[in-house]
């Protein structure tokens, strides 16, 4: 069963290279903080703040792509946990056709942010890993 989750907190640091991004549960009190790597909280941090760059940076591209396929996405699963480490789900559908891609976890969030495209976690990952 999948959990929706919202993007709660994002917690950039100027003395560690790793950051931290919080998912809070929608209609309960769980979380799950996720550490991600500088390039990735920036972006995320920048497309929820909706700033534009002058040019398509990665995320913008990945989304322009999908676009130009006639694909959406639709939703971003945290689907498993492994060894200290997340991995995501893209589901993108383009016509009747539902494709699920790998993600890291932090490009899924930054790819979907700012199209506001539902976040959710696998029960179980949410139930072992949340604060």
């Amino acid at each position: 069963m999948e959990v929706r989750v919202d993007l709660a907190q994002i917690l950039i640091s100027d003395t560690r290279e790793q950051q931290i991004i919080t998912l809070r549960e929608r209609n309960g009190p769980r979380s799950l903080q996720i550490v991600i790597g500088g390039n990735e909280a920036s972006a995320i941090h920048r497309r929820v703040r909706g700033e534009t760059p002058a040019r398509p940076l990665t995320h913008e591209l990945l989304a322009n792509i999908v676009e130009a396929l006639g694909g959406e996405l639709e939703k971003i699963i945290i689907s498993d946990l492994k060894d200290d480490t997340y991995f995501a789900t893209l589901v993108i559908r383009r016509g009747t056709e539902l494709l699920e891609i790998d993600s890291r976890p932090s490009d899924a969030i930054a790819l979907g942010v700012a199209g506001e495209v539902p976040l959710y976690v696998n029960d179980d990952v949410l139930r072992v890993a949340s604060h």
